[in-house]
């Protein structure tokens, strides 16, 4: 049992201080008013809802081809760089948004928003780690990693329910208040420190001098790759998390849609909305009273339970609707967390974020596939 005197100290170290920024980069980082309601921005300004899909799918194609490269940047150049690009990308991303008359600057802007979402992919969660395990203390890992899902969840939920404001503010309005949020979050990121694999005390990707850049780049992707041929478990849990995260996130889309037409008023869609949020930040918070579970029983809970709210979310009953996709958001995250602590632990620190960045390229994946699967079974 740690003593007050203890905690304090481990609160103010230097891991205490990165964990710190990583939260505040999280939490304004998820709170981008204008980010949440793009959609509703774009169609208020005149843009046709065809030209909106074709701006979401521009976002998915750019996520899903950078999402493994941005993951090798952040193994071969530091941690801190990418986490400083990502944040390079949303100011970027939000600019061009900002003056943006017509798709020529939408279309680009997508793709700089998606890079910035891949550029923090896997790289926030490997710093987090690595810095932990510097001072001894990744046992924490886990209390980290619920913590900042909590915010994150919260946060996105908060800028959800803000849509409102952001259409009564304007788009212009709206994207000045992301670009002032994005512009800390720039600030945090430069204080950001790089903790070295040989601080963290194990084997990264080999940068010695002689190395060219490329050399580097396609050392740390083809071990990356023998990894995971020679760990199934690794792929294994990337794949049932993927499945499970994956169902219960188009179970919320496809709920912003169902409920309405159920009969839920328009200004009571954003509560509900934040409402399911919140079972998110429950879950993200309520793994950490389940430490003596083991994973598979975290996997089977969380995987009947989502089974289970698809299926009553088929109801024409609004409570049982709402209730399921609050409790799928639970699980979504009570797994969620589990699966990054044990991937975390699993891979080598050399290839650590661009393992993560595959565990979010096969979300993607499989996003894909159950896309369609649940339109039908909505429809």
């Amino acid at each position: 049992m740690l003593t007050i005197t203890q905690k304090i100290k481990r609160k103010w170290s230097e891991a205490g201080k990165q964990l710190r920024l990583l939260y505040l980069n999280t939490s304004l980082g998820a709170f981008q008013i204008a980010g949440a309601s793009w959609v509703a921005l774009l169609a208020a300004r005149g843009f046709s809802l065809v030209e909106i899909g074709f701006a979401e799918s521009v976002f998915h194609v750019a996520s899903l081809l950078f999402e493994v490269p941005s993951g090798v940047i952040s193994d071969v150049f530091g941690r801190k760089k990418s986490m400083v690009l990502s944040q390079c990308m949303m100011l970027v991303s939000s600019l061009l948004m900002l003056v943006s008359d017509s798709m020529a600057g939408v279309l680009p802007a997508m793709v700089f928003s998606a890079f910035g979402y891949n550029f923090a992919s896997g790289t926030r969660e490997s710093l987090a780690y690595e810095t932990l395990k510097a001072e001894g203390r990744e046992a924490e890992y886990d209390g980290y990693a619920s913590t900042d899902m909590m915010l994150y969840t919260f946060f996105s939920s908060l800028a959800t329910l803000c849509a409102g404001a952001a259409l009564a503010l304007g788009y212009r309005r709206a994207y000045l208040a992301d670009i002032g949020l994005g512009t800390v979050c720039l600030m945090s990121a430069l204080r950001l420190r790089d903790v070295g694999y040989a601080a963290a005390g194990e084997e990264g990707v080999k940068n010695g001098p002689e190395e060219t850049v490329w050399k580097k780049i396609f050392q740390c992707f083809r071990e990356s790759v023998r990894f995971l041929l020679h760990s199934r478990k690794a792929m294994e849990l990337i794949l049932l998390n993927a499945a499970v995260g994956a169902a219960a996130t188009l179970l919320r889309f496809f709920l912003q849609a169902r409920l309405t037409e159920k009969g839920l008023p328009d200004a009571l869609l954003g509560p509900a909305l934040f409402f399911m949020g919140l079972g998110g930040a429950a879950g993200a918070r309520l793994i950490l009273r389940c430490k003596s579970w083991s994973y598979g029983r975290v996997f089977a809970v969380s995987a009947i339970t989502v089974a289970g709210c698809v299926s009553a979310a088929l109801l024409p009953v609004l409570a049982v609707m709402i209730a399921g996709g609050f409790l799928a958001a639970l699980c979504d995250n009570f797994l969620e967390v589990r699966s990054d602590v044990r991937l975390n632990e699993m891979v080598p620190a050399g290839q650590r974020a661009t393992l993560i960045s595959v565990s979010s390229l096969c979300f993607s994946g499989v996003m894909i596939v159950l896309s369609p699967l649940f339109g039908m079974v909505f429809s």
